[in-house]
């Protein structure tokens, strides 16, 4: 009897390490791929990776040839697609952080309503609708009525794609919180609202932020829904009813003229680093403010 607990044991314990071994070994398989992507970007992106990126705006298709024909760094940089980046995910921010927070709060409070069942239902078929149908959607929405393309058009794309993760993480992340909270609040005399953004809100934060981070830089390598939304500039915006560009799109019109080809591999490492940054806040937040 005990021969056969001991063999029946021995097998378990050979069998956990043989799965560990192979879960190990195809984490390692499925991450050569991104190492190698991310050598490429690395190796090939820092060679214009230089001040002239961050202060220049977009150099023209010749002079960029003349530059390569002389064996000298492509001139101007990307500045252009910088501030407008920054314009418009910015203006995606704000309308989406307090949209989602407002729905979120709603499907946390109201769960098992008709109601906020459609709307949990939606939210998830707008979590899996691709960008581009989101971009012929912002465009039919703000590009035809407006009568021209602009960073507004551009921002409402964007905070149609980050709505569903924002609301998601939010809704989550109340649903965490003990249901004290809220009756102690409202126990001593507390408004329904003082409740949800003095005690709620505040306790849930580091789920909240980190939601909204990944939402962030979910978006900041989208290019087809702006290419139907925002077009892009050759110069710097800041006008939201005008046409502007973005780092997404300036790679999209690189890879386009093979004279600026090189500026591919700066502008890719420059966003490739932003969000890595961002991730690894969110990462900082959830484990600080855990809930």
């Amino acid at each position: 009897m005990n021969y056969h607990k001991i063999t029946h044991t021995g097998w378990r314990k050979g069998k956990d390490k043989t799965t560990f071994v192979l879960v190990c070994l195809f984490s390692l398989v499925a991450m050569f791929p991104l190492f190698f992507i991310l050598w490429d970007v690395i190796s090939k992106g820092y060679k214009n990776f230089n001040l002239r990126l961050f202060t220049e705006v977009t150099p023209s298709s010749m002079d960029a040839m003349l530059a390569r024909m002389n064996g000298e760094p492509i001139p101007g940089g990307i500045l252009n697609g910088i501030t407008g980046t920054v314009l418009i995910v910015g203006m995606a921010i704000l309308f989406s952080v307090f949209l989602g927070l407002f729905i979120g709060i709603y499907l946390a409070d109201n769960r098992g309503k008709r109601f906020a069942g459609v709307v949990s239902y939606l939210t998830d078929l707008l979590q899996g609708m691709p960008s581009i149908v989101i971009g012929i959607i912002a465009y039919a929405w703000i590009v035809k009525p407006l009568g021209g393309y602009s960073a507004l058009a551009g921002s409402v794309a964007l905070t149609i794609m980050m709505l569903p993760m924002i609301v998601r993480s939010t809704e989550e992340t109340l649903k965490m919180l003990p249901v004290a909270y809220k009756e102690a609040g409202l126990a001593l005399g507390s408004s329904y609202t003082s409740v949800v953004f003095r005690i709620l809100i505040p306790s849930g934060f580091g789920g909240i932020f980190t939601g909204i981070l990944l939402a962030v830089s979910r978006v900041m390598g989208e290019t087809a829904p702006l290419m139907l939304t925002a077009l892009g500039a050759s110069v710097v915006n800041w006008k939201v009813m005008e046409p502007t560009s973005a780092i997404p799109l300036l790679i999209w019109d690189f890879y386009n003229d093979p004279n600026l080809v090189d500026l591919i591999w700066s502008s890719s490492l420059l966003l490739l680093i932003v969000i890595f940054l961002l991730n690894w806040i969110a990462k900082i937040v959830a484990r600080k403010w855990k809930v």
